[in-house]
């Protein structure tokens, strides 16, 4: 099993920045993905951006490419998400979530490990 933990949420004002953070602990090896998926009231929790542990081109959601980037820091087993130019429209509570099978997975069926999240709260 893998511990998950996330920081970095908070109040910004749109055009701001925000960097999330996902700490890992725990049977890291088990897991080959890690992503940040967030969710609205009433809405299905969503892909916001995805990183294969072992490396390739990470996915963005086409609502946050070229403003959002995720990136990995294997020795100290952290994934960050850097959110640039905020949008009211991100405003959303995000999670850290690891994937053990091999392959791509856009649904949040496809991890099996989860953060507690962290809000973020961008105003207009």
């Amino acid at each position: 099993q893998v511990q998950l933990v996330e920081s970095g949420g908070g109040l910004v004002q749109t055009g701001g920045s925000l960097r999330l953070s996902c700490a890992a602990s725990g049977r890291i090896f088990s897991f080959n993905a890690m992503g940040w998926f967030r969710q609205t009231p009433g809405k299905e929790r969503e892909l916001v951006a995805s990183i294969q542990w072992g490396g390739g081109s990470p996915y963005y959601a086409d609502s946050v490419k070229g403003r959002f980037t995720i990136s990995r820091d294997n020795a100290k087993n952290t994934v960050d998400l850097q959110m640039s130019r905020l949008k009211p429209e991100d405003t959303a509570d995000y999670y850290c979530a690891a994937r053990s099978a091999t392959g791509n997975s856009y649904s949040a069926k496809g991890y099996d490990s989860w953060g507690q999240g962290t809000s973020v709260t961008v105003s207009s």
